[in-house]
């Protein structure tokens, strides 16, 4: 079966198989699109939740650590269902908690109100990557995985440059209670656009285990690949909602950047980021997946010091894009990385638990980062997150092994 290119055409005189590569591609970018719109969604309006709910930097800093926190438990209980019962119906279940309690976040009256409701939505986001990244790794050949799981981490940066736009374009007129209501719009889209799709042949082949998380520590070896993505996906989750969350409010309050300035550095960064993702996938398709995750590690190190030092408007405009293409540039490389190294029977559980575990101590960054803000200057701050790629690097070395064109079992 020859797998099309993304871009092209998939029209046949005849129904495609259930488990047709555009399709399940198609699906996953939806799916994680709705995601990135969410929780950026989140860091635009944070000026204006923090004014109306009259919130501390602390307490507004740690709104997408709660929702990275349900994330973790979402991706945990979701992952292992859907090995259990199918990726797509589980996939279903997910959009649909996550669009109730979004679109119920613009009823919040207070911090706490507003603490149960992000955490909420966050279990349901917690399974989005995990089993769409799983879903195009397991139709597409292996010469062109790391790119597919790639488009898929292209479904976030349009989400985010959506709800950027969003925040450029609505905020002014219809409140951040109005955003949060508009965010259940693409959930139900991404509801709809799954309904025509079904399991992959090889899901549906393999035998299921009972409990497939066991699979993560099965033994030492395991154990050690399990320990060395979890610094990887820790350090990729910290370092980006760290940034993502507070550099709009920093240059909407101490740069005094208004809303057309903060969507546009906003949506230049995010152009880095895509391009970065694109780039990634190529080259961890051609030179294996240790290569491209060291030289971006080494290139997020280097350009999160050098943003630091930026004042200008168009030194930081530059900068940013240089920023997301390396910080961002490696995420849908997790994908086809996981993939990999974990068989159908717990693909998807490894996939969504090593992730959200990630997400979880990433979910500490913005609260830690709005911490470090009231005590000292927010360059130092951003200055500091660029020693965390160089864990990931010498972690990347010593732990994490090469798979690149191996057949998945």
């Amino acid at each position: 079966m020859t797998e099309p290119a993304l871009g092209e055409s998939s029209i046949q005189e005849t129904p495609a198989p259930a488990d047709h590569p555009m399709k399940m591609l198609w699906a996953s970018i939806v799916g994680y699109a709705v995601d990135g719109f969410d929780m950026l969604l989140l860091s635009v309006a944070l000026v204006s939740i923090t004014a109306s709910l009259k919130l501390t930097t602390g307490q507004a800093g740690s709104l997408a650590s709660y929702t990275l926190f349900g994330a973790v438990v979402g991706g945990i209980l979701f992952g292992m269902l859907s090995d259990r019962i199918g990726r797509v119906r589980v996939l279903t279940w997910t959009i649909l908690l996550f669009a109730v309690f979004t679109g119920l976040c613009a009823l919040a009256q207070d911090y706490t109100q507003m603490v149960i409701l992000r955490f909420l939505a966050g279990v349901g986001l917690g399974g989005e990557f995990g089993i769409g990244m799983t879903l195009a790794a397991e139709t597409w050949p292996a010469a062109k995985r790391a790119r597919a799981t790639s488009y898929v981490a292209l479904g976030w940066q349009f989400g985010v440059l959506l709800a950027s736009l969003s925040g450029l374009w609505l905020l002014p007129h219809l409140g951040w209670r109005g955003l949060f209501a508009l965010g259940v719009l693409p959930a139900v889209i991404a509801y709809l656009f799954r309904r025509k799709i079904g399991e992959p042949a090889m899901f549906t082949a393999a035998t299921h285990k009972s409990v497939p998380i066991s699979e993560l520590w099965r033994d030492r070896a395991t154990v050690k690949i399990s320990l060395g993505l979890i610094v990887l996906t820790s350090v990729q989750n910290f370092g980006y909602f760290g940034l993502m969350t507070w550099l709009p409010s920093y240059l909407a309050k101490h740069l005094h950047y208004g809303l057309t300035k903060t969507a546009t550095w906003t949506s230049v960064t995010v152009l880095g980021m895509a391009v970065g993702i694109v780039v990634f996938g190529w080259i961890a398709d051609r030179f294996g997946r240790r290569p491209a995750l060291c030289g971006f590690q080494l290139g997020a190190a280097i350009s999160v010091v050098a943003y630091s030092q930026l004042t200008s408007s168009g030194a930081l405009l530059i900068g940013g894009a240089i920023m997301g293409f390396f910080v961002n540039g490696m995420l849908g490389g997790y994908g086809a990385l996981l993939a990999e190294l974990f068989p159908t029977e717990a693909r998807a559980t490894a996939e969504n638990v090593l992730f959200n575990i990630g997400r979880g101590v990433g979910g500490f960054g913005p609260w830690l980062i709005g911490l470090l803000i009231a005590h000292y200057t927010f360059n130092s701050t951003i200055g500091f997150l660029g020693c965390i790629y160089l864990v990931a690097l010498v972690t990347t070395v010593f732990l994490i092994p090469e798979r690149r064109g191996v057949a998945l079992v």
